[in-house]
């Protein structure tokens, strides 16, 4: 799907140094973005001093309502 356009996701305080309510991490970016790119995030990995890492480490949640 496309990008909708002027969509913002979360809030942050007034001078928008920190996340209000529920915040987002840069790791739901990247499983959103390997999803629409037809990529399982919990299955890519890449090889890191002799270990299979994940890009999305841990955690990573796709983020729904962010694509059209």
């Amino acid at each position: 799907g496309n990008v909708k356009g002027g969509t913002t996701v979360g809030q942050t305080d007034e001078f928008s140094l920190r996340g209000m309510g529920e915040t987002i991490h840069v790791s739901d970016v990247h499983a959103t973005i390997l999803d629409q790119m037809g990529l399982d995030h919990e299955q890519l990995t890449y090889l890191h001093a002799g270990l299979d890492r994940k890009l999305t480490g841990v955690g990573g949640n796709i983020l729904s309502g962010i694509f059209a």
